[in-house]
């Protein structure tokens, strides 16, 4: 049976290779009101994607161990799944509008949460319309 699409109830993939700022970024997600994803490098991150039809954001460090980066993760996101919103997070590596995919988000660490959740709201309202 096929799963009818709340856009109120849409899921955030947070991918994060440092296990506190990993359940921090949760716990933000969960807090606003959104279902979270949790995955610490791009192949597990991939693997959610394929099961869980209700993720409508990937929400990702840039640097990560693994086969691919969260730039590289984003972009392949993009490529298979393009209705997924993408947010990039960094405190180390300067990301440009080139570096993003197309209305990608870049969030530079720290990041004010308020900013995270104010762009969830607002990604929530057009999947609403």
């Amino acid at each position: 049976m096929a799963q009818s699409f709340d856009p109120n109830h849409f899921a955030v993939l947070v991918v994060e290779d440092e296990p506190l700022l990993l359940w921090d970024a949760v716990d933000l997600v969960e807090e606003a009101g959104f279902k979270a994803y949790a995955a610490s490098n791009a192949d597990e991150a991939i693997r959610l994607l394929e099961r869980h039809s209700d993720i409508r954001v990937l929400f990702t460090d840039v640097d990560m161990p693994g086969s691919m980066d969260g730039l590289k993760l984003a972009q392949a996101v993009r490529d298979r799944w393009p209705p997924v919103s993408i947010f990039i997070a960094s405190g180390h590596v300067k990301v440009t509008d080139e570096d993003l995919p197309e209305n990608g988000l870049f969030f530079a660490k720290p990041y004010p949460p308020a900013s995270i959740v104010q762009a969830l709201r607002n990604i929530s309202s057009k999947l609403a319309h």
